[in-house]
């Protein structure tokens, strides 16, 4: 998928007006913050844990280098075979070359996003192979020739209606004739549809929550089972992975998998939570007969040590998207590329340019909630920060901006003359304003009053308010 996370502004306008993606969005707002609520708050020990996931993550990628060549040495030792991609292009090409070695036609996948960041769906189109996506939002979102909205949930910004027009389309010459309205005929339809996708699948895709250095083994976890269906029945299996998803033990990978459910859907571990340690062996009833790593690196290893080697904790539970006032407003085809929210604003000028994605950093207002609840404790708001100022020196946002952030620094390094300033403009639009206690335009915020009135203040800026509460009553 190529980015267009340049056109933030337009998109995010067309999503603000987009009335069934609000209702969508407004349904499911409230769900992911309520469940991760009550779930942490029964874990006494949760801080405990994001502590302790925090120190594992920074010690492995203090020894990345040494915990990835471990985890390589483990696979082989399984029988299985790692492939080290480090772009996107050579990671598909890699997984090309394996689905053309197996002879395969047909491809089952289970939800991946960084199969996303590499675009694998489209070159294995363009090879002649039969992809289906088998996660149920992602099979939802296949048939309507979109990306994901969302990192965990990816058919988020879909509704009942919507799934309905799209099943009904689609899966009438497969004999589902009937139209369905009601979620459980819904599923129980995609179930017999990806049945028989299931097992004529040649090859089978899927992503890595974790990789255990220890084992050799990958992880993923999802709640409707299609995972193992991805991974055990076809001939090859093959995992693709980013670099950091690795961790020494199995220990280590229990403490994450604690924090992982909780963060991202409120539960305290996902319904299916599997492991995979290479090829079938003798003795196994099921396993596939060839078992594939693809390691991408993509721009990570530039993070390693630099002002955003924290973003390298995350391990994608969506938490920060949850809880954004910006996503919850707007949902995740406004950013534009793979990763929507406060974590993808931080990854995708990263990984496609500060040029092509400097809008999204912008795309925030700093409230903090997203380090908030962020379980790796990564400070969002400071690397959003860091981008913003890469973005000012480069002189690439618009000049008309850069200018006023020059007026307002001039003003901030002189205090008094700020706060004569600020207290002289508060008395001013308290005055035009006092009649009726809003703006609906004002000169250099047109911005902010096309879509929301500005309240007038009260007359008093918060210093000279605080001033008064302060001082001792005459």
């Amino acid at each position: 998928m190529k980015s267009t996370a340049h056109a933030f502004k337009s998109k995010a306008t067309l999503a603000l007006r987009n009335t069934n993606l609000q209702k969508a969005l407004t349904r499911t707002k409230s769900h992911f913050i309520d469940k991760r609520r009550a779930t942490v708050d029964a874990l006494p020990e949760f801080d405990a844990l994001r502590q302790r996931g925090r120190e594992i993550k920074e010690h492995t990628l203090a020894h990345l280098d040494f915990y990835l060549e471990y985890f390589e040495k483990q696979v082989n030792a399984n029988g299985g075979q790692v492939h080290w991609a480090d772009t996107p292009q050579t990671a598909s090409e890699q997984i090309v070359s394996i689905c053309k070695a197996a002879k395969a036609q047909y491809v089952t996948k289970g939800k991946s996003m960084i199969s996303e960041e590499i675009a694998v769906n489209n070159a294995l189109e363009k090879a002649g192979l039969n992809v289906v996506e088998t996660d149920l939002g992602e099979y939802i979102i296949q048939l309507a020739k979109e990306p994901p909205s969302h990192i965990i949930a990816p058919a988020v910004h879909k509704t009942r209606d919507n799934v309905s027009d799209l099943f009904y389309n689609h899966h009438q010459k497969l004999g589902f004739t009937q139209r369905q309205t009601e979620i459980p005929t819904l599923v129980n339809e995609a179930r017999q549809v990806l049945r028989d996708k299931f097992l004529s699948a040649d090859v089978g895709i899927t992503g890595a929550n974790f990789l255990i250095a220890e084992t050799g083994s990958t992880v993923i976890v999802t709640n409707e089972g299609n995972g193992d269906l991805t991974n055990t029945l076809p001939r090859v299996h093959i995992v693709v992975a980013s670099i950091e998803k690795v961790v020494p033990t199995l220990e280590d990978v229990t403490t994450l998998l604690r924090l992982l459910a909780r963060s991202a859907t409120g539960q305290e571990i996902t319904s299916y939570t599997t492991f995979s340690t290479g090829p079938r062996r003798s003795e196994d009833l099921d396993g596939p007969d060839e078992f594939h790593v693809v390691l991408v690196d993509n721009g990570r290893s530039e993070m390693l040590g630099n002002e955003f080697h924290e973003m390298l904790r995350c391990i994608r539970c969506g938490a920060c998207l949850n809880h954004c006032p910006v996503y919850g407003s707007v949902g995740g085809h406004a950013y534009g590329w793979v990763y929507p929210g406060p974590m993808g604003s931080v990854l995708t000028p990263l990984m496609v340019g500060l040029k092509e994605a400097g809008s999204l950093p912008n795309a925030s207002t700093l409230c903090g909630r997203c380090e908030d609840v962020c379980p790796m404790h990564i400070p969002l708001p400071k690397l959003l920060r860091h981008h913003r100022v890469k973005e000012y020196e480069a002189k690439l946002s618009p000049a008309r901006g850069r200018w006023a952030l020059k007026l307002w620094a001039f003003f901030a390094k002189r205090p008094r003359l700020y706060h004569r300033v600020a207290a002289l403009k508060i008395r001013l639009l308290s005055k035009l304003g006092y009649r009726q206690g809003s703006f609906r335009r004002l000169p250099f915020a047109s911005n902010w009053t096309a879509t929301r009135d500005m309240p007038a203040p009260q007359g008093e800026t918060f210093m000279e308010a605080w001033k008064k509460a302060k001082s001792p009553p005459h």
